[in-house]
């Protein structure tokens, strides 16, 4: 049992039967009254992210999130399938549980997957990916002094903006967590 008192960020927790990673914590002492401990939890397995105060003697089970490597392998239909590389257990999620998360995943590329008590509530890219441009219109001359960028589609499916000097073919480096450019490869 973890104290509201001992709460850091990052921290997981069971409470009122939801899983929430303590986003941000503050302790309070008033002049006049107790202390508390005001937070922002998110809530892990739908997103959401509440305030809610705490008294610091209040006490909540930790969460223990289990993080595997799994290989993605395909998709059909509706269903993603993965594989622990491991034991070779396969798993198959549905869309609504994988979400954009594999936006810039091709196929036999490891991702991580979170799961708690066997339930799986999210899947972590590679934080940098290497893919090749499909399409983009062709680099114009011209105002190149302001950064300016063009969309280009990856042999994923994804549209990502990138510099006008970018072509069609080239394989370039993107960040899963924000989907920018970051450079050619």
């Amino acid at each position: 049992m973890v104290s509201a008192g001992d709460f850091r960020n990052g921290l997981t927790l069971e409470i009122e039967g939801n899983v929430y990673q303590v986003i941000e914590f503050q302790h309070v002492k008033p002049g006049k009254g107790a202390a508390f401990v005001r937070t922002k939890l998110k809530n892990i397995k739908n997103g959401g992210v509440v305030e809610k105060t705490f008294r610091p003697t209040e006490k909540y089970p930790p969460a223990h999130i289990e993080r595997s490597d799994m290989q993605y392998l395909y998709h059909d239909g509706d269903l993603f399938h993965f594989m622990n590389v491991e034991t070779y257990d396969q798993t198959a999620l549905s869309a609504d549980q994988v979400g954009d998360a594999l936006k810039f995943v091709k196929e036999n590329e490891m991702v991580k997957m979170l799961s708690h008590q066997g339930e799986v509530f999210a899947i972590e890219p590679p934080l940098f990916v290497e893919l090749e441009i499909t399409s983009t219109e062709p680099g114009f001359k011209g105002d190149t002094a302001t950064g300016a960028t063009k969309p280009a589609v990856v042999e994923t499916g994804a549209t990502v903006y990138v510099p006008l000097f970018v072509e069609q073919g080239e394989t370039i480096q993107i960040d899963t967590r924000t989907g920018e450019y970051m450079k050619r490869v």
